[in-house]
């Protein structure tokens, strides 16, 4: 197992070998996961020479401490526990504040978790999913019951109505950039399409989004929108889909009165979290591979990650694979149980894309 020695550097200051060895325990049981690309250290209390390496865990504090600024201005990262939860501030001045009793070992679980790779955020997410004892469990003790994570504090109430549900799985979505690939890639026998359209002139992106959405009524499909919203309930699309930085900025009550279907992106387990509170109807994860054709700030998540996604969410809402995806890709990536599979250059930069679609159909039916 590829994992960090925790023993063998200052994984926790100050040294604390309990915590050391819990920590290792629980990490054996979490699977095979490649390095972690920092070392972390988790402090108690603050090291003499703080540095961008740092989560430091203040216990039981209600404000923020009169030594926060220096420990950002050195990149460290701060969080505030206490039993209902835990806040944590990035040096970016970036908070994500979660709701929900620590089990004792939290910190191990912490600890464990950012061993294997995740964000300081996605780390604390499953860090106060864990319960005390999970280790014994089985052999993977990864956290899958959605009912022991926390919640993200602070966020507004779901839209009323609820957005309505859509076909689950939802297949084979290719993301298509106009309005003619999509009655193209139709007229092949898909039936869930995503028109992703940049830099039209009002007039333009209208024109081009009607005729996407004629396109669907055709031949019977589900087209979705991507961003323009406003437009996409215009034209009586079937969806819109957003991305995370839209849940500040577009008005879900009003996506949701229009009955447009509602797809969002999620790159991990805050995100996620994030994304459940709105209900939407379906859940995009990624970019599972690198890929060329976006660019996202996450790096790629891989297949292990989709796995455990999808066994935490498969019972409570559809989920999208994207990212990277071909046809060589595919099959490895249904076979963590996700039910779509959004691609883009697998289809539009195909020399033949009525084989490539011909071949990707068929890669979920076998």
């Amino acid at each position: 197992m590829r994992t960090l020695t925790l023993s063998d550097r200052d994984y926790f200051w100050p040294p604390a070998d309990e915590l050391i060895e819990a920590a290792e325990r629980i990490r054996a049981q979490l699977g095979d996961w490649p390095r972690a690309g920092r070392a972390w250290r988790i402090c108690l209390t603050p090291h003499e020479t703080v540095t961008a390496d740092d989560l430091i865990v203040l216990i039981g504090r209600e404000a923020e401490p009169l030594d926060a600024a220096a420990w950002r201005a050195a990149g460290a990262g701060f969080i505030e526990a206490d039993a209902n939860g835990a806040t944590l501030t990035m040096a970016n001045g970036e908070r994500f504040a979660l709701k929900g009793p620590p089990a004792e070992d939290w910190l191990a679980a912490l600890a464990a978790f950012l061993d294997c790779g995740f964000e300081p955020h996605d780390a604390l997410v499953l860090a106060l999913a864990w319960r005390d004892g999970d280790e014994t469990q089985g052999e993977d003790a990864w956290p899958v019951d959605l009912s022991r994570f926390p919640r993200v504090a602070g966020l507004p109430a779901a839209p009323v109505p609820a957005f309505p549900a859509c076909e689950s799985p939802l297949g084979l979505y290719p993301v298509l950039p106009s309005a003619q690939w999509v009655e193209r890639v139709l007229a092949l026998g898909v039936r869930t399409v995503q028109l992703r359209v940049k830099d039209l002139a009002p007039d333009a992106l209208r024109e081009e989004i009607a005729q996407a959405v004629a396109a669907g009524r055709r031949h019977g499909a589900s087209v979705f929108i991507n961003d323009h919203w406003r437009e996409a309930a215009q034209a009586g699309a079937y969806g819109v889909h957003l991305g995370q930085e839209d849940l500040d900025t577009a008005d879900l009550s009003e996506i949701a009165h229009s009955g447009l279907r509602l797809g969002l992106s999620t790159h991990g387990y805050y995100e996620m979290l994030r994304a459940l509170r709105v209900r939407p109807s379906y859940l995009a994860f990624g970019p599972v591979f690198p890929t060329g054709t976006k660019i996202v700030a996450t790096a790629p998540q891989g297949l292990a990650r989709l796995e455990r996604y999808v066994r935490l969410l498969r019972e409570h809402v559809p989920l999208v694979a994207i990212g990277g995806i071909d046809l060589a890709r595919l099959p490895s990536v249904l076979a963590t149980g996700v039910g779509s599979a959004a691609l883009v250059s697998a289809i539009t930069g195909a020399g033949d894309p009525a084989q490539a679609v011909q071949q990707l159909q068929q890669a979920f039916t076998a």
